[in-house]
């Protein structure tokens, strides 16, 4: 069984801090981090309905297109607000070639 690729976009972020990312919330965006293997740490912003809708099967392959220049992701951690369940923010990492060809199998 292979893992689906899915493509999300995602937009540089330069705000940060609490006020910026109820901002984004509120504009329909969730505040994302992506790092790992050597790549600099990019924030960006990435649709909330389409991430949601992603994050259902945790073991899709995320490419993100846009700020994240075809770099292809894995969720790492994934916050949520307590009460409501909404998401409010994900840390992405990096999968080399190797690490997305082993996790499709």
């Amino acid at each position: 069984m292979t893992v689906p690729k899915v493509s999300i976009e995602a937009s540089l972020r330069s705000d940060f801090g609490k006020g910026a990312a109820r901002r984004l919330r509120r504009e329909g965006k969730i505040p994302a981090v992506v790092y790992g293997q050597g790549a600099e740490l990019l924030h960006v912003a990435v649709d909330a309905k389409e991430i949601a809708l992603i994050l259902r099967d945790v073991k899709n392959i995320i490419e993100l297109t846009g700020a994240g220049k075809g770099q292809v992701v894995a969720p790492r951690d994934i916050q949520r607000d307590p009460v409501t369940q909404n998401l409010e923010h994900v840390d992405f990492v990096v999968l080399s070639a190797q690490d997305a060809a082993a996790r499709s199998k």
